[in-house]
């Protein structure tokens, strides 16, 4: 059976993102010690000449698609298909991730979807909406604030999630939009040997709402749910899994 779209991008995360204990050599450490989450990831993507889909998230597209376009912010874009989407759909994208490699080849993917655009443009030229921003996301911070604050799938064994969550969460201009995905704890994909051990990297919606104050008077929460789809495993295996999707809007001050 052919991959359905979105199969194939669940396939690579449950290698990429959920296996990160498999190479037997260990994980690169930092100077001073501790793990190097930006040496793991450009490993990582070094390993493969692309490791997602190529395609923006399903959910991205459902939840996103319907909002004004104005300035975004994106945290982990790796390949940068959800960062082009965006500018695609009319937003101004500052797109950040821990990763050289990554933000590399997600620049490369831009000129590409640039150059093919601008052969119906009559001047030729379309320029870029996307800002790609190298940065650890545990000491990171925005300096502005965004319509669209957006993370899709955020899960590493070097990362505690909660730490950028809280800052994509603080980010959100009054009036903006806070669009949160994830796979569900307990509907994670049955391939793989290390990542039902790494529970901690997953969170559910209640947890989400906990953990970034989102049952405050400043926000409103408009979707929190879980939705099943099929998957994909590395050696074809298929599964129904779940993503966590969360879409809240700051509310506007009142004064």
């Amino acid at each position: 059976m052919s991959e359905q779209p979105g199969q194939r991008q669940d396939r690579h995360q449950s290698e990429a993102r959920q296996h990160q204990a498999d190479d037997g050599g260990g994980a690169p450490e930092r100077v001073g010690g501790g793990i190097d989450p930006a040496a793991v990831w450009d490993e990582r993507y070094s390993s493969r000449a692309r490791l997602w889909s190529g395609k923006p998230n399903p959910q991205l597209v459902r939840e996103a698609g319907g909002l004004r376009p104005g300035k975004a912010l994106e945290l982990g874009c790796g390949e940068g298909a959800d960062a082009i989407w965006l500018a695609q759909q009319g937003w101004s994208v500052t797109a950040v991730d821990v990763s050289a490699v990554a933000l590399e080849r997600a620049h490369s993917h831009e000129l590409a979807e640039l150059a093919r655009e601008s052969v119906g443009v009559s001047n030729g030229d379309i320029g870029s909406r996307i800002s790609w921003q190298l940065a650890d996301l545990t000491q990171w911070q925005p300096g502005t604030s965004y319509d669209l604050v957006t993370s899709q799938f955020l899960h590493s064994q070097e990362l505690d999630w909660r730490v950028p969550l809280r800052t994509a969460a603080a980010a959100v201009k009054p009036g903006g939009t806070l669009l949160v995905v994830g796979h569900h704890p307990d509907r994670l994909p049955p391939w793989g040997n290390d990542h039902h051990n790494h529970r901690e990297m997953f969170y559910t919606g209640d947890d989400l709402v906990r953990e970034l104050g989102l049952d405050g008077p400043g926000w409103q929460i408009e979707v929190l749910t879980s939705r099943e789809r099929p998957a994909t495993g590395p050696d074809g295996q298929e599964a129904t899994i779940a993503d966590v999707v969360l879409r809240a809007t700051r509310l506007p001050l009142v004064r």
